[in-house]
């Protein structure tokens, strides 16, 4: 995939925080990580194959946007044409589509649900995963998906109805007071600072501190131990941010690894570049295990940075 990048206007005069720069440039290599952060996003769409065939979407969307497909996912393409307004089509409208980030795509296709499973998205608005798994689940089986305001009811309700989900069950709570243990798999697409996400939010660069990693840190390790805790007996979890903070990726793998016995990471095998996961950190030696997480830098595909682990209860 050829790198074209459109960099963000007066980009020099972006203020970046010397704490920023001084952890960035001892996890990465510093020049391109921020070249490709202040970068414009390619656009990135999903066909949803409730609605329609990649086939289909792809001829009527042909006359008017040049696609690319994305490696790691079927159903995924990058727009490559000049126009950016692919999200207003009618094929978006009626759902035939989904306006989503490449990298958002690999956390549902590591989840890997099946038909007649029972799956549960712990962090579901607005939607994006949710509606792929549903896809990927052909709406056959059970679909729980929670998040835990009112607010982030809207969005995701309104996307689930787009593309043609019935196999759905929306509920409202904390993610932490799920129990159950009956989940064949969980997906936990965690609240973080998102540092992945600059190239389409700056205000991320204005709010980063050290302080909201350790305090999403917490939130996020709850979460993942009530994933794990839900999940059947050699059930699957994935673990999922849009961060690159090793306290909010590594950190929490490490914590479910020392709390949960039997718990194993697995290789994830997809058609991409990686970074190495983070072993070490601020003083504190992380599992070995960690090895086998993805961990994405916005410079190795050309997108968001992100973060995913794949994680199985033992039988």
């Amino acid at each position: 995939m050829p790198f074209v990048r459109e960099p963000i206007p007066d980009r020099e005069s972006i203020e970046i925080k010397p704490g920023f720069r001084e952890r960035y440039s001892a996890l990465t290599d510093w020049e391109p990580f921020i070249d490709f952060s202040l970068s414009f996003l390619q656009r990135s769409i999903r066909v949803n194959t409730l609605k329609t065939t990649v086939g289909r979407a792809r001829r009527r969307l042909s006359s008017d946007w040049e696609l690319e497909p994305i490696p790691w996912c079927p159903e995924g393409f990058w727009v490559k044409s000049e126009r950016r307004d692919i999200g207003n089509t009618t094929l978006h409208a009626l759902g035939h589509i989904y306006v989503q980030e490449a990298v958002s795509m690999i956390p549902p296709i590591v989840l890997d649900p099946r038909p007649g499973e029972h799956v549960l998205d712990l962090c579901a608005s607005p939607g994006s995963k949710t509606t792929q798994i549903a896809a990927m689940m052909r709406n056959e089986g059970a679909l729980v998906a929670n998040d835990m305001t009112g607010a982030r009811m809207k969005p995701l309700g309104l996307n689930l109805q787009r593309c043609g989900v019935s196999n759905a069950i929306i509920t409202m709570m904390e993610g932490q007071w799920f129990t159950g243990k009956s989940f064949d798999r969980v997906l936990v697409d965690a609240p973080c600072s998102g540092t992945g996400t600059i190239r389409k939010s700056l205000k991320t660069l204005r709010m980063w501190n050290p302080g909201m990693t350790k305090r999403l840190s917490a939130v996020q390790k709850r979460l993942l131990l009530t994933a794990y805790d839900n999940l059947r007996p050699g059930g699957v979890a994935v673990y999922s941010t849009c961060t690159l903070e090793p306290e909010e990726d590594e950190a929490v793998l490490d914590h479910l690894l020392r709390e949960r016995e039997g718990a194993s990471l697995e290789p994830i095998g997809l058609p991409l570049r990686r970074g190495d996961p983070v072993l070490s950190f601020a003083g504190r030696e992380y599992d070995p295990r960690i090895k086998d997480a993805l961990r994405l830098w916005p410079q190795d595909n050309d997108t968001e940075g992100f973060f995913v682990a794949r994680i199985r209860k033992p039988e």
